[in-house]
């Protein structure tokens, strides 16, 4: 089983040299440019998250005067969200309910993930987190809790269509 995964691994990286491949929402590189509403953004970091055999993105997008996180997961159909990062408080706790907004949030789901960084997310290898994810009642927009040693970050994010968004290689 190994040896396979070490060939296609070798031989993969000796055609990738021959065509770059087309990318897709699963396969962004740091480097590449998003264009997302009218704007164009730098991927500068990416965080791929494991949990046992499940895995999913998230992409750290630079533009002239704002951080967006463009988070994708293939469950049965690929799922998009577009995050900022707010302050919230009582996230430390990571309680089952909380308002934000005016709007009523309640845990959606919960767990612990294993992180492999790059670009400007690369020190963040290695680390295991947990993470929590709430939707809103209208099931509109979501906040997802993240703890990276004993800081949890909070952000909030709602549901984007692929079509929305337009990948351009970067020129590696």
């Amino acid at each position: 089983m190994h040896h396979l995964g070490f060939f296609s691994k070798f031989f993969n990286k000796k055609e990738k040299k021959a065509s770059v491949r087309k990318r897709d929402l699963l396969s962004i590189e740091v480097g590449d440019i998003v264009e997302y509403d009218l704007a164009d953004y730098e991927v500068v970091g990416k965080i791929t998250y494991r949990q046992s055999n499940y895995t999913w993105y998230s992409y750290q997008l630079l533009g002239e005067t704002n951080i967006l996180w463009l988070a994708a997961e293939m469950d049965d159909e690929l799922e998009l969200g577009i995050y900022e990062k707010i302050q919230l408080p009582e996230a430390n706790n990571f309680p089952n309910k909380f308002v934000f907004n005016n709007k009523n949030y309640s845990l959606d789901e919960s767990g612990q993930a294993e992180v492999t960084g790059e670009g400007r997310s690369s020190s963040l290898t290695g680390q295991r987190i947990r993470y929590a994810e709430y939707c809103d009642t209208d099931e509109e927009s979501f906040i997802s809790l993240e703890e990276w040693d004993s800081e949890v970050e909070a952000s909030i994010g709602y549901p984007i269509e692929n079509y929305e968004v337009k990948i351009i290689a970067g020129s590696h």
